[in-house]
């Protein structure tokens, strides 16, 4: 059984989660309801639990400020983000590889939350999630079975298809393998005109071309990379890098 606090300004919010997670998590028990984040960084301290359903957007303190009462020895639990924030700036929480749940909370998200979180029960750096949000994204979360690694995207040179799995190829010639498909990661760069799917096994840094090869069908250069492009991607691209 998990311990719980769940902490959001809104009673009938904190109400509604705390039955949805009494009826369809059975292995979570909720052992506070706090309106604010003085009230739940109290009740963190008193209660030590293993989640923390947080909302953002209260007044007076943000929730993104929660972990500034904590020493980084303190922090010994998870923190699943509760928010009514639009669909771009939750690429923020997706680069970040930080769980959220988003208002109004579906059962099927919640149960998948929970499920996530007693797989991976690590801490995470938020801090990363405060940089992605307050400005334009620079971050992205990179998921493997060990860890979490936080690279620049200015770093990437493109993401490659490997089966279920994506290789990160960096600048400087090392290789990240992640845990989640190509397809993820299209999803998490909706909206971040650097990066272009131009090939069923590539998404492309395109800061990063130095050079559109016609022949052989058509392939891109990256660095000391040379990797393909759909004939049909070939004038997409071309156009978002102004010819």
């Amino acid at each position: 059984m998990y311990k719980a606090v769940i902490i959001d300004d809104e009673e009938m919010a904190r109400t509604l989660l705390n039955g949805m997670l009494a009826e369809y998590c059975k292995n979570v028990e909720v052992v506070d309801l706090c309106k604010d984040l003085p009230c739940g960084v109290k009740s963190i301290r008193k209660n030590k639990p293993d989640i923390v359903f947080l909302d953002i957007e209260m007044p007076g303190h943000s929730g993104l400020e929660l972990l500034d009462f904590f020493d980084e020895s303190e922090v010994d639990f998870s923190i699943i983000f509760v928010t009514a924030y639009n669909r771009y700036a939750i690429q923020a929480f997706k680069l970040s590889a930080v769980d959220y749940l988003l208002k109004p909370i579906e059962t099927q998200d919640l149960i998948d939350a929970v499920s996530l979180f007693e797989k991976q029960k690590e801490k995470k750096q938020y801090n990363i999630l405060k940089e992605n949000l307050a400005s334009p994204s620079k971050k992205i979360g990179l998921n493997n079975v060990s860890s979490i690694s936080f690279v620049e995207l200015d770093l990437i040179l493109f993401f490659q298809a490997d089966g279920s799995y994506t290789k990160v190829i960096l600048k400087d010639g090392k290789t990240i393998i992640a845990s989640k498909s190509l397809k993820h990661f299209e999803n998490v760069l909706i909206g971040n005109s650097d990066f272009y799917r131009c090939h069923k096994s590539y998404i492309v840094n395109i800061n990063h071309i130095s050079e559109y090869i016609k022949s052989d069908g058509g392939s891109l250069r990256l660095g000391s990379h040379e990797i393909g492009i759909s004939i049909d991607k070939v004038s997409i691209l071309l156009e978002k890098m102004g010819l």
